[in-house]
Parts: C-alpha cells; sequence; structure tokens
C-alpha cells in the first residue's frame, strides 16, 4: 500500500502549485517535499511532474493521482469531523418547530426528560402548523404530522397517526352504537374543518375506500378543541389518539368502527441533508424516538381501557337486543 504521507505531501503541492508554498503550509522544509514526490514517483514507477526552474506543471498520470489524492485527504478530513461530532458533547442552541397539538402535548412535556441529560444545549421551540423553511428560518429539526415528509428533506418517522371514531360511554348510552359507516347518518358528528373533506369522512372497508357525508351541530378547525367537544358528550368525532390516548386508557372516550379506520398519516422529525448530522440534533432525535417508543406510550392500553372495552362490549349487546326487539314489534 502506498504511504499515505506522501500522498498527502503531493496533493499539497499540487493545491500550491509550488515545493516551497506546499512546504510552508505543511511546516517543513522544501527538500524534505521534494524528497517526498519523488519516493512516491519511485512507489508508482511513473512521473508525477514535469519540473523547471519557475514552474510546475502535472504529468497525464500526475493529474489522475492528484485526483485521488484530493479525494483521500477529503475523506480523511470528513472521517475526523465525523468522529469528533460523534464523540463531542452536545452543546449550544437547538432550534426546533413542532406542529401544534403534537409539539405541545408531546415535545414539550418531553424536554424535562431531554434537557437535564445535557446541560450545554439549550432549545429554541416554536410551535406552529405553518411548514417552516429549514434553511431560510434557521431550523435544525422540524416535527410534523403528514402522509408524505418532502424529499429534500430527510425524515425519521416517529410514530403513526391513528385517528379514532370516539365519543363517551354516556353519549353511546343514549344513542346507541354505530356497526358500520352508514350507521353515521343517526348520530352527530363533530367535524374537523382541516381534513380536506369537510361533511365527509373516510373510512376503508371490505369493498374499499368509503367517503360517508357526515352531519352534526359542530365544525371546528382544531382537533384539541373537538377533543373537547367529544369529551363534553356533544357527539362523535374523528380523532388522533395522540391526543386523545388518555381519554381512551382511562376510559373517558370509548373508540368504535377501528376496523374501517386505516393509517395514513405518520409523525416525522425531519433535517436538512448533510454529510455529518451535528450532534445536538442526533441525540434530539434519537431521544424522541426512544422516548415514544416502538408502540407510542399514548396507544398503550391499560386496565381502564380493557375496562371501557368490556362497558363497549355490553353497550353493544344492549344496542343489539334493542334492535331485535324493534324489529319483533314491527312483525307484529
Amino acid at each position: 500500500m502506498l504511504d499515505l504521507n506522501l500522498m498527502r505531501t503531493f496533493a499539497r503541492v499540487v493545491e500550491a502549485e509550488s515545493f516551497a508554498e506546499a512546504a510552508r503550509r505543511l511546516e517543513t522544509s522544501r527538500s524534505v517535499v521534494s524528497k517526498a514526490v519523488a519516493k512516491l514517483e519511485k512507489a508508482l514507477g511513473a512521473r508525477l511532474l514535469n519540473r523547471t526552474t519557475r514552474h510546475l506543471s502535472l504529468t497525464e498520470i500526475g493529474a489522475a493521482v492528484a485526483e485521488h489524492c484530493t479525494r483521500m485527504l477529503d475523506e480523511a478530513v470528513q472521517a475526523e469531523k465525523l468522529v469528533a461530532s460523534l464523540n463531542t458533547e452536545p452543546r449550544g442552541v437547538l432550534r426546533v418547530s413542532a406542529s401544534v397539538a403534537f409539539g405541545t402535548l408531546h415535545v414539550a412535556p418531553a424536554l424535562a426528560e431531554f434537557l437535564p441529560r445535557h446541560p450545554l444545549l439549550a432549545i429554541d421551540l416554536t410551535i406552529t402548523d405553518r411548514w417552516v423553511d429549514l434553511a431560510e428560518e434557521n431550523n435544525d429539526v422540524a416535527i410534523r404530522v403528514t402522509r408524505e415528509p418532502p424529499l429534500h428533506w430527510v425524515a425519521r418517522k416517529l410514530a403513526p397517526v391513528r385517528r379514532v371514531l370516539c365519543a363517551t360511554p354516556e353519549y353511546f348510552r343514549e344513542r346507541g352504537i354505530p356497526h358500520a359507516p352508514a350507521d353515521l347518518v343517526r348520530h352527530n358528528c363533530l367535524d374537523y374543518t382541516r381534513s380536506g373533506e369537510q361533511g365527509r369522512w373516510r373510512f376503508s372497508g371490505p369493498d374499499g375506500d368509503l367517503l360517508v357525508p357526515v352531519n352534526g351541530p359542530l365544525h371546528v378547525d382544531d382537533d384539541e378543541a373537538l377533543s373537547q367537544a367529544v369529551l363534553g358528550g356533544l357527539g362523535l368525532g374523528l380523532l388522533p389518539t395522540f391526543i386523545i390516548g388518555k381519554d381512551l386508557q382511562e376510559g373517558r372516550l370509548l373508540a368504535v368502527l377501528s376496523d374501517y379506520i386505516p393509517v395514513d398519516r405518520y409523525v416525522y422529525a425531519m433535517y436538512l441533508p448533510t454529510r455529518h448530522l451535528p450532534s445536538k440534533v442526533r441525540v434530539f432525535i434519537d431521544f424522541l424516538v426512544e422516548h415514544i417508543g416502538v408502540d407510542a406510550y399514548w396507544d398503550r392500553a391499560g386496565e381502564a381501557a380493557f375496562k371501557a372495552q368490556e362497558a363497549l362490549a355490553t353497550l353493544k349487546r344492549g344496542s343489539a337486543h334493542e334492535t331485535e326487539r324493534s324489529h319483533d314489534k314491527t312483525r307484529h
């Protein structure tokens, strides 16, 4: 194998276009540089430089070797930077943009666990549903809910966004349980107006996608506000579990028609492409992945959730019996 130091010296001579200038940059003597290049030529069995008293020029072989030497040195520098970024304690300011609901409910609370692990790091957190320009607005990370992240960003998937059709147990006791999307015509359906399909809810059934017209007394442009109306017993809502997961786990809300609602969005942590990810970005995203878990913590069922599902099953049985009695009365 060729001596890497000889290749480094040759690359510096080519860069400086002078033995003397290369020696100055390498902090050595001109004779040491000249001998190193001669030694490399001997090892390769080819002349790399045409030398005159006033000028150096590359031979054809020298130009090809110089290209490889320069690339090798660049890779070595990048390797040093990579190791430094992995070993360096994260420090400075990490600028994060997060969507309103997810940022408020999950990112901000998690910082109380994250920041004490990295005392040299501070976070500038912007909460907004507006799509930010990471480069122009000098943000390091954007956390967004989307179907497809922008192609020109690097995206790491944090969690699926599961939407559930839900209401309070009291609402279901009063209005009955919908057994299929078509049953929603008899229910108060509280509509999220930013879904892009106002007045219609999309489901996926055995026969493909269904777009079901819905009606209700409330139309709202914010998922968190919608969740509060549903918790108040006003009607049914299609809501993401990262907002109402705890309400499902503790039995304040019950989910129905889950088999009809596919996952079509995910939470992503996104950043601009770079050869070496800054340690502050890497540790933050790694933390979020660890904190959320393989199965997102808001989707994990607790004991109360099992009891709630038992209550829902009881409600369904009661609803079925009521329907059967109604049919019997009709027949008689």
